[in-house]
C-alpha cells in the first residue's frame, strides 16, 4: 500500500500545531525533563574531584532515559482525545486518508519533538559537566557506552511511549486523564533505567542488549496493539 506523503505531512503539521495551542502540552515538555535534569546536576554540583574514581563504575547518565519513556507518552495522548474534544474526530476518520497515513503522521508529531528534547537536555547536561564540574569528574562520568546508550535507547523507548499514548488516548475522553494515564503506564520502563542508573541493576553489556531487544518487541507489540486500536468504525462508533 503507497503511503501519501503530503498526507503524513499534513496531519504531522497540524497535530504540532494542536501542541503550541494546548498548554498542558507545552508543561510536560518543559517541566518533565527538567524533573529528571535537577537530579544529576545537584550530584555533579556536589562532588569533589576525588569521587571521579568512583564516577567511573556508575551510570548516572541513564537517568535521563526517563525522559524519551515518558514525554512521547504526554505528546501521544492526546492524539486522538483531543480531536474527540474538539468534535473532529469523525470528520478526520472519514476523510481519504489511511489508518496507516494517519498513525505515522500522529506518531511522528510526537516522536519528533520528543527525541529533540530527550537530546537537547542530555546535550545540556553533557555541556554542564564539561563546564562546571570539578576537575576529573566529567571524563569519568561522561563514558562512550552511556554516549551510545543514550543514542540507541532515546528513540525505542519514544516509540514504545507513543504506542502507549495513542492507546490510552482511543480509549479516553478527557485530555488529562489521558496524559496521566499514559506516564502512569510508561513508569516501569522509567523504573528499570533508573535501577540501571544507580546500580541496582548492573549496566552491562548483556543487560543493555536484553533491554534492547525487550524494547523491540515491546515497539513491535505497540504498533500491534495501535493498529488494533485506529480502526475507524471503531473509532467512529466511540465518537459519536
Amino acid at each position: 500500500m503507497t503511503i501519501s506523503k503530503r498526507r503524513v505531512g499534513a496531519i504531522f503539521r497540524k497535530e504540532l500545531h494542536e501542541y503550541r495551542r494546548n498548554g498542558n502540552i507545552i508543561y510536560a515538555m518543559l517541566v518533565l525533563p527538567l524533573v529528571f535534569l535537577i537530579q544529576p546536576v545537584v550530584q555533579v554540583f556536589t562532588l569533589s574531584a576525588s569521587a571521579s574514581s568512583g564516577l567511573r563504575h556508575e551510570h548516572s547518565l541513564l537517568y535521563l532515559l526517563a525522559i524519551p519513556a515518558l514525554v512521547p507518552a504526554a505528546l501521544a495522548a492526546y492524539s486522538l482525545v483531543g480531536e474527540r474534544l474538539q468534535g473532529t474526530l469523525e470528520p478526520v476518520l472519514s476523510t481519504p486518508v489511511r489508518r496507516e497515513e494517519l498513525m505515522i503522521g500522529k506518531a511522528l508529531a510526537a516522536f519528533v519533538p520528543a527525541v529533540v528534547v530527550s537530546y537537547f537536555v542530555f546535550g545540556l547536561f553533557v555541556a554542564i559537566v564539561e563546564l562546571f564540574a570539578q576537575p576529573g569528574i566529567a571524563p569519568a562520568l561522561v563514558q562512550g557506552p552511556e554516549l551510545i546508550a543514550q543514542v540507541v535507547f532515546t528513540p525505542l523507548l519514544a516509540i514504545w511511549s507513543i504506542w502507549v499514548g495513542m492507546a490510552v488516548s482511543a480509549r479516553t475522553r478527557d485530555p488529562r486523564t489521558a496524559a496521566q494515564l499514559s506516564i502512569l503506564v510508561s513508569l516501569p520502563t522509567v523504573a528499570i533505567t533508573s535501577l540501571l542508573a544507580l546500580g541496582v541493576i548492573p549496566a552491562i553489556l548483556p543487560v543493555a542488549a536484553g533491554f534492547g531487544a525487550g524494547v523491540l518487541v515491546l515497539d513491535r507489540l505497540g504498533l500491534r496493539m495501535a493498529t488494533a486500536i485506529f480502526d475507524r468504525e471503531r473509532l467512529v462508533t466511540s465518537a459519536k
